[in-house]
């Protein structure tokens, strides 16, 4: 309540910021505008208000590098702002996507996609208003390869990845070829054969959420 009247002091010099609580964003058109108001705004929270503010987190960045509750921005052509997932929000999906997919972890694929669904569907509503319908779309083709080297991982046997390469549609020379690899699991999930034995289409029919179509729902 103590920093309502924070907002309605910069609301009253026409700043633009967003403020979660007590973690604040002021955005103005240059450093030296940004030094005044970060001085402005350190007067009114301390002398006015008797807060305390934190001087090792209250920095002046470019919008390009300012971070918001695991939102970033970008620009393009126009000078337009657009929203993105902050870098390090990124790397903490992409690290619990590693866990959800690592081949160590014994579960079944149904249970499995279970647990990737659920959180894909939370990280993707809550990141719905990023703007970055390709960098989502990549990610996918990363999450594919991921699961394509579990189901590998469980076919186990030559013989049995035979079978299922055969069953998929690949031919017999090149089921028995790639059946036969001793290639590590990484480098065969991103093969041709595996390409085209477990396309996009066989993850959606197991009922796969990928992010990219996640988004779309949320637009």
């Amino acid at each position: 309540i103590m920093l309502d009247d924070f907002d309605q002091e910069f609301w009253s010099r026409d700043h633009r910021f967003v403020r979660y609580a007590d973690d604040i964003r002021i955005f103005v058109k240059s450093k030296r505008a940004a030094e005044r108001v970060l001085d402005q705004a350190t007067k009114v929270l301390e002398q006015r208000l008797k807060l305390k503010v934190n001087r090792q987190k209250s920095v002046i960045n470019p919008a390009s590098v300012a971070t918001l509750l695991g939102f970033g921005f970008y620009f393009v052509k126009g000078s337009k702002v657009r929203i993105r997932v902050a870098p390090k929000a990124w790397i903490r999906m992409k690290e619990r996507i590693r866990r959800l997919t690592s081949r160590r972890w014994s579960v079944s694929m149904d249970y499995r996609i279970e647990q990737l669904n659920r959180f894909v569907r939370g990280w993707m509503g809550y990141f719905r208003l990023s703007m970055t319908a390709d960098k989502f779309a990549t990610l996918d083709q990363w999450f594919r390869r991921r699961l394509r080297q579990i189901r590998w991982v469980e076919w186990k046997r030559p013989r049995t990845r035979v079978a299922n390469l055969r069953r998929l549609g690949i031919v017999k020379d090149k089921a028995y070829q790639w059946g036969n690899s001793s290639r590590a699991y990484w480098r065969v999930a991103k093969s041709p054969i595996l390409h085209r034995a477990l396309p996009t289409s066989y993850w959606e029919e197991l009922g796969v959420l990928f992010f990219r179509r996640a988004w779309d729902r949320f637009q």
